[in-house]
């Protein structure tokens, strides 16, 4: 992949641009299997998951920098500058092609865009989210009431600009702090949720729902922990971090109980809406979703257990309720497999016996890992 913005120096978030991709395939799985070796045994690895190497991101989080009339969208440089990153090769077509709609629409808004340094103005970022229809979920993060209103005004103007945009939604961030979003989400649109079809799957997402940033890499990942369900056939899955139910949707199979847990209500609340439409069109599908701690909601009976926890692991409460469970085999998708290695760790009485490592983003040092865990 060549990058005009790397080549520049305006951007070096792609940390192995210039290197063949196969190279970069290559060193991951490597190191996935060096981290991995103590706890391999007679784990056997099936070929990585491949991502395209270009225009494969279904998000955009776009800093909002530059003045009021003259916004740029993309990042903040060293010293809290915009830098525009519209061109960026990362992401798919259609979520390219609503950038420069709606820097459009913010020009002409003329909303002043947050000023990081100096810890004024009202714009923070766009986050814009598309779907394999076509569609797209568009937020915009302000620092006020009075950025709410202005967007809210403008929200005709947004529809003109990008037609496809199904949700669009006002996070309200009033404070200084390095996370993205604030408590406060206002929808804008008749439409809350955006539907994102994985084959005979659909999942909902909400304004502040986690779904996998590559889509073609998501239906891989789900699909090779469907296919060792099947090989199973296990009665009951419980899907713990289940988010909107990825995992949990695509095990789901009549005569087959299925349980997530979730502390996101939002997430929940999606994740119903989808076991919902899927139980309309397929007979005998028993799937529910709760929300609750899921390094606490270990039923007595978990049946296959599936774990997809965020960078920092599992821990070490949940592998031991895991290690002491009379759970026969474990799903655990990883994106850091230095915790990963740590919680296997910590459950030695569950071994790895089959893997894959999943490229869900080229041209950066991430990747994930899937593994089937078995009991000794």
């Amino acid at each position: 992949m060549q990058c005009d913005d790397f080549d520049a120096g305006r951007c070096r978030s792609c940390t192995l641009m210039g290197s063949p991709y196969d190279t970069q395939l290559a060193d991951k799985e490597r190191r996935v299997r060096e981290v991995l070796a103590a706890h391999a045994g007679a784990l056997q690895w099936s070929p990585p998951v491949r991502s395209p190497a270009s225009h494969f991101r279904n998000k955009a989080k776009l800093v909002v920098g530059g003045r009021a009339g003259r916004p740029t969208l993309g990042i903040l440089d060293e010293r809290g500058r915009g830098v525009d990153l519209r061109r960026c090769g990362l992401y798919e077509p259609g979520l390219a092609a609503t950038f420069d709609p709606l820097h459009r629409v913010l020009a002409e808004l003329g909303i002043e865009p947050y000023d990081v340094p100096a810890r004024r103005g009202e714009l923070k970022h766009v986050i814009v989210t598309h779907s394999p229809d076509g569609e797209q979920l568009v937020r915009f993060v302000v620092r006020s009431e009075a950025g709410l209103s202005a967007v809210r005004s403008a929200l005709p103007a947004v529809r003109a600009a990008v037609p496809s945009a199904r949700v669009v939604t006002v996070n309200v961030h009033p404070e200084h702090k390095a996370v993205l979003e604030g408590e406060t989400e206002v929808v804008l649109t008749d439409e809350g949720l955006l539907p994102m079809r994985l084959g005979e799957v659909t999942l909902h997402l909400g304004p502040r729902a986690f779904f996998q940033t590559n889509t073609w890499v998501a239906r891989e990942l789900y699909a090779q922990a469907r296919r060792w369900a099947d090989t199973l056939e296990p009665s009951v899955v419980t899907d713990l971090y289940c988010g909107v139910g990825g995992f949990a949707l695509h095990l789901a199979t009549p005569g087959r109980r299925v349980v997530g847990v979730e502390t996101s209500e939002e997430a929940v609340a999606a994740a119903r809406t989808s076991a919902r439409e899927m139980a309309s069109r397929t007979v005998g599908l028993d799937i529910t979703f709760r929300a609750g701690d899921a390094t606490r909601e270990l039923a007595d009976d978990p049946g296959l257990v599936v774990v997809n926890p965020p960078r920092r692991g599992i821990g070490p409460d949940l592998a031991a309720r895991l290690e002491a469970s009379p759970a026969s085999h474990v799903v655990y998708s990883s994106c850091n497999v230095d915790t990963l290695a740590r919680d296997l760790g910590a459950m030695p009485g569950l071994r790895p016996v089959e893997g894959r490592v999943v490229d869900m983003f080229p041209q950066t040092r991430h990747v994930e890992t899937v593994l089937l865990l078995a009991r000794r």
